[in-house]
């Protein structure tokens, strides 16, 4: 009968287990489901043998609760969490949340800031011979030294400051495994340098073989030219062919990074979610309402990993790489079979997807042997002619998962790429998609429309938007439905100063559209953009880029995308004016708003004064007269 992992002794005792071999530290409370990280990589070692537990938010200020499984014989392996602790804590506006989906109840406090750091520091203090591997989003991204938006300075490499012995990056199945045999066959920590997607420290500079050379810590420190410079050497190794081993001189270490692991196959990945996961949160949560995070992915498939898309805004393509790997159709097929005879499943599959739902393979042939291209992207600022463009293999899985019994609706809410998509010349999907995996509304990602934006995001170009919006409609009416479009926008990313702010205000005029959310630029480490946000200048090409970074530009921003809401009116007023765009305030309909009340208002209070004197002066008279102002006699 298949079971939730330890997280207590007497679970231990029900297996007949004295000792562990391996300890999971999740920021996440136990959802035992393939879309948590930390239920990957426990089912992964059980199901290579090993005795494996977890502690899920753990208690950060009594070392008891690091205690509640005892001492593993082989090792910790400390997560963040599914989400980066300082993100999952803060808005962009580095306000505090109060909310956390991936805790109890979907409230917050259960983790503490940058729990890699903090579990990692706990464990050392009272287990000090038991060694402590970092893994997940926190630390990925973090793996060298790095901008940190919450503090404002640059950090050094989150393996020397959370004092653990070694980090694994990337997704981590294979490395756990191999990190696993190398500690049960007796080698010390300290000399497992060898696996791929992996970073290590040694004081030792010529442990590493051949190893690329980043600016050092303090030359980072002192010049943001040499941070973008260690950035887009980082940036240009992360792929398993083409990327070479990376070192990061510090004064007393030098970080090293092995090479990414190659990708997953096919095979590998369909056994990763045939592992016998229990596909719900742990049982103890129950009477705290469960965790909210379980809810949008239960009933819904995740076919594919990587993505070729390369947004300068996001970490994939740092986290996962640019290599698209996916499952079979069988595999995913066998797990909606099984979802679709869960008891609470009321016929409706909620996604089937991934980073980027319509990446099914690699974007090139060319990726086996050689890897992925060093400075060319696939789809920016113009589809690759070696490009593979083909929804053939994402369509017939579609419509094999709606000839399920039980199934009702299968829809598609992963992110679209709508410049993949119309490069398509075969319809078949687009007019599918339409007709059959859209809930009334379809949500892309436009991102912005001014072209100096678009450039520094790696998004397409405006026109090809407008040309997907025209098609979207165009077959909705063909097949006689009404369905809508919701754009995701951007505000404040490098590059858009108030002049790009307004012209994308502009265009959601003529659109007629008002968009009910905004996404603040948010800096978080591991991204093209961020490097751009702290620098204020393009990796890929030096130059210099305009940088919102004020709180009340930002506001400004933010409210021209929504010029119409009243509370943003002094907001979007100041901003017109400040950027010499006042023609945009007035009575004609190109206008975003009417002009300040200013004059009347000013009109409408001296009348209001006079008629005040006015009456002062007759009660005055009156008073003489022996009456009051009602006329009344005393």
């Amino acid at each position: 009968m298949t079971k939730f992992l330890p997280i207590n002794k007497k679970d231990m005792k029900e297996r007949g287990w004295e000792q562990l071999d391996f300890i999971l530290v999740s920021g996440d409370a136990y959802v035992d489901h393939p879309s948590f990280g930390a239920a990957v990589i426990g089912r992964i070692l059980e199901n290579r043998g090993y005795k494996v537990g977890i502690i899920p938010q753990p208690s950060w200020e009594t070392p008891e609760s690091f205690k509640a499984l005892g001492k593993p014989r082989l090792g910790f392996l400390v997560t963040a969490g599914n989400i980066d602790s300082m993100v999952n804590h803060y808005t962009a506006a580095k306000k505090k949340r109060k909310d956390d989906l991936y805790s109890p109840g979907g409230k917050g406090g259960y983790r503490p800031d940058r729990a890699s750091i903090i579990y990692s520091h706990r464990l050392k203090e009272i287990y000090s011979d038991i060694p402590v591997i970092l893994g997940g989003i926190e630390a990925s991204l973090r793996r060298f030294a790095h901008y940190d938006y919450w503090s404002n300075k640059v950090r050094r490499s989150i393996l020397l400051d959370a004092r653990a012995d070694l980090m694994v990056y990337g997704m981590g199945e294979r490395q756990i495994i191999e990190i696993a045999e190398a500690l049960e066959s007796g080698l010390p920590i300290e000399e497992i340098t060898f696996i791929k997607g992996t970073v290590y420290k040694t004081k030792d500079k010529e442990r590493p073989y051949k190893p690329l050379v980043l600016p050092h810590y303090d030359e980072i420190l002192a010049s943001k030219k040499k941070y973008a410079e260690s950035f887009m050497m980082q940036y240009k190794n992360m792929d398993a062919v083409v990327g070479k081993p990376l070192m990061e001189p510090y004064r007393n270490y030098y970080v090293v990074q092995n090479p990414p692991h190659e990708p997953m196959t096919q095979s590998e990945l369909d056994n990763i979610y045939a592992l016998p996961y229990m596909r719900t949160y742990h049982p103890i949560y129950e009477e705290k309402d469960g965790v909210p995070a379980i809810k949008e992915v239960k009933f819904s498939l995740i076919s594919n990993r990587g993505c070729f898309g390369s947004c300068s805004f996001c970490a994939l393509t740092f986290h996962q790489g640019r290599v698209v790997q996916s499952r079979s159709h069988q595999s995913i097929l066998t797990e909606a079979e099984k979802m679709a005879w869960e008891p609470d499943f009321k016929g409706y599959i909620h996604d089937v997807g991934g980073p980027t739902a319509n990446f099914r393979h690699r974007a090139c042939e060319k990726q086996v042997k050689h890897g992925v291209c060093i400075d060319k992207q696939c789809l920016f600022p113009n589809p690759c002619k070696q490009l593979k463009i083909d929804h053939k293999d994402y369509l017939k899985l579609l419509r094999n998962l709606r000839k399920l019994p039980n199934v009702k609706k299968v829809f598609v809410r992963s992110g679209l790429r709508y410049d993949y998509l119309m490069s398509d010349k075969n319809d078949d999907f687009f007019r599918e998609l339409c007709q059959h995996h859209i809930s009334g509304q379809l949500k892309v990602a436009p991102e912005h429309i001014s072209p100096e934006v678009l450039k520094k995001m790696g998004k397409p170009q405006r026109e090809v938007y407008d040309s997907f919006v025209k098609k979207y409609h165009k077959i909705n009416k063909e097949l006689g439905m009404d369905q809508f479009l919701v754009p995701y926008l951007m505000s404040s990313h490098p590059g858009s100063s108030l002049k790009e702010a307004i012209e994308l205000a502009e265009y959601l005029r003529d659109l007629g559209h008002m968009p009910e959310q905004v996404q603040d630029f948010y800096p978080t480490p591991g991204t093209l953009s961020t490097c751009m946000y702290y620098t204020e200048m393009d990796p890929r090409t030096m130059e210099e880029v305009y940088v919102p970074k004020s709180a009340h530009e930002k506001a400004m921003q933010r409210a021209l995308i929504q010029y119409r809401k009243p509370q943003n009116y002094k907001l979007v007023y100041e901003a017109l004016v400040k950027a010499g765009r006042t023609d945009l305030i007035g009575f004609d309909k190109k206008c975003l708003i009417r002009p300040r009340q200013e004059k009347n208002t000013h009109r409408d209070n001296k009348a209001k004064e006079k008629n005040s004197r006015d009456i002062n002066n007759k009660g005055n008279k009156n008073k003489k007269r022996g009456r009051n102002t009602t006329g009344k006699s005393r």
